[in-house]
C-alpha cells in the first residue's frame, strides 16, 4: 500500500522559516513535489524534484525563497525561508512516474499539512 506522510508544518511569522518532509512508502517514484491549497483557492503546484535530485522546479511565486531536495529516493524536503502571509496553505506531498503526470489523476498525495503565516 502506498503511504505519503508529511510533517513539519505549523505556525510562523512572516520572514521565518519552516521545513516540511514526506516520506513515501510501498514504492518508488521517479518525482516527488509538493503543491499546496489555500483557502478558496485552487491546488497549485510549488516544486518538484526527479529522483536523482539533480533536476528541481519551482512556481516563479517561491523561487529564491523554497529549496527542494530529496534524500534516501522517496524522502522528500521542502525547506521555506521568507515565508509571505500569501504562503499561508494546506501543503500536499505528490509522487508519481513522469514529472509531467505529477499533480494528475495518477498522482498519490499525502494527506497535507497547514502552514500559516501570520503577518
Amino acid at each position: 500500500q502506498v503511504q505519503l506522510v508529511e510533517s513539519g508544518g505549523g505556525l510562523v511569522q512572516a520572514g521565518g522559516s519552516l521545513r516540511l518532509s514526506c516520506a513515501a512508502s510501498g514504492r518508488a517514484f521517479y518525482v516527488m513535489g509538493w503543491f499546496r491549497q489555500a483557502p478558496g483557492k485552487e491546488r497549485e503546484f510549488v516544486a518538484a524534484i526527479n529522483w536523482s535530485g539533480g533536476i528541481t522546479s519551482y512556481a516563479d511565486s517561491v523561487k529564491g525563497r523554497f529549496t527542494i531536495s530529496r534524500d534516501n529516493k522517496n524522502t522528500v524536503y521542502l525547506q521555506m525561508n521568507s515565508l509571505k502571509f500569501e504562503d499561508t496553505a494546506v501543503y500536499y506531498c505528490a509522487a508519481d512516474r513522469t514529472t509531467t503526470a505529477l499533480g494528475g489523476p495518477t498522482t498519490y498525495w499525502g494527506q497535507g499539512t497547514q502552514v500559516t503565516v501570520s503577518s
